[in-house]
């Protein structure tokens, strides 16, 4: 029932106060989403055809038996944010609580069906997006941010974000972590082979009339593959530091070369920069992209860079995930560009144009031409 009487002075406060609790619990959100993770949520209402009641789910996760009502609770807060959804209700017998000191029989009770949505079916299965939420939701990429305010009182570049929580770099840490190394490899597999399939789907033009491609900072070769198994024709070659080449998969037709993408590219009509360049500052970006200048022909010749990464401002519908991304990657003190900011470096770099394709969602195709 509405107020009477309430002031529009009133009314715009208490919207502002609930604004600000929304806000405020965005990261609860985000820690309900790491729990559907951490119990394969997902695949057990994938298991039961796309829709399961509770018993159904409990009878597929780990969860003790005393926490049901709990994850009834998350199921609820998972539901409101989109990851799942209750699409109808089947009635059930449940115990009747106890009345005047007596108890019921039994009582018939709604129990909610909860559903999979186009964000939870992402989360299904080893390979899915999941693993690389996961990496992003981990403690050791969470526990930075709860330092960002004095952060700002640190000249840059150092120390960054990452290296302020944990006292070095990501890259550093990961060398002698085993448990972060493979989180990090898992995730980049699986976004590149979700982003870098709808690629080739929606643009596989940007790899037609090439016959070679170099994959530069391409990790274990998942995008490469993808493209590969595309235009079979296609010779594609990953160039990687040596210690990521030595993990990479055997039985593939995608060479595997050790270097730095800073001193060298391995020549190739094409060279390919997927979520690398935002990692970096411009004098970096410039460096990096001088270097695939010299690998390719010129212009005329079909020579390109072609980058997969965010366009800041390319669509307004993803203007809050771009800011949010931008402040993320300032845990390695990287950046989010628009087109003002990557135009600079392109011409810095000695390109002579470039063309923007907004069709990965927040992410956007950029050929490069020299």
């Amino acid at each position: 029932m509405a107020l009477t009487g309430q002031s529009t002075d009133d009314q715009a406060v208490l919207d502002a106060e609930h604004e600000l609790w929304a806000t405020t619990f965005s990261y609860i959100k985000s820690m309900a989403l790491k729990s559907a993770l951490d119990l394969r949520l997902a695949d057990a209402v994938h298991h039961h055809g796309g829709a399961a009641t509770l018993p159904q789910i409990v009878a597929r996760v780990a969860v003790h038996p005393s926490k049901v009502l709990c994850l009834r609770r998350l199921m609820r807060t998972l539901t409101v944010s989109g990851v799942f959804s209750v699409v109808q209700q089947e009635d059930v017998v449940v115990p009747a609580a106890p009345v005047n000191n007596s108890t019921c029989n039994g009582a018939v009770a709604a129990e909610p069906l909860y559903a999979l949505t186009p964000v939870s079916r992402l989360l299904i299965g080893s390979q899915s997006s999941g693993s690389i939420m996961a990496f992003v939701l981990s403690p050791v990429l969470v526990a930075p941010f709860l330092g960002i305010g004095p952060w700002f009182q640190h000249a840059l570049p150092d120390p960054c974000l990452f290296e302020q929580a944990h006292g070095e770099a990501l890259w550093e840490m990961s060398g002698h972590d085993a448990a972060l190394d493979a989180l990090i490899n898992s995730a980049m597999v699986s976004d590149s082979r979700f982003i870098v399939d709808i690629a080739v789907r929606e643009s596989g033009d940007v790899f037609r009339g090439i016959s070679s491609l170099v994959d530069v900072g391409g990790g274990l070769g998942a995008a490469a593959q993808v493209i590969s198994e595309a235009f079979p024709h296609l010779q594609c070659s990953v160039l990687e530091l040596e210690h990521v080449v030595s993990k990479a998969p055997a039985g593939t037709c995608v060479k595997y070369v050790a270097g730095d993408m800073f001193e060298s590219v391995p020549p190739a009509d094409a060279v390919f920069l997927k979520s690398v360049l935002h990692d970096w500052d411009d004098e970096k970006c410039v460096k990096i992209l001088k270097t695939c200048r010299k690998a390719i022909p010129p212009r005329e010749a079909g020579g390109k860079v072609i980058i997969i990464d965010i366009v800041v401002g390319a669509d307004k519908k993803h203007g809050e995930v771009h800011a949010l991304l931008d402040l993320y990657i300032m845990f390695i003190n990287g950046v989010e560009r628009d087109e003002q900011e990557w135009s600079k470096i392109f011409l810095e770099a000695g390109f002579s144009g470039y063309k923007i394709i907004p069709v990965l969602g927040f992410r956007s195709i950029i050929e490069v031409y020299p």
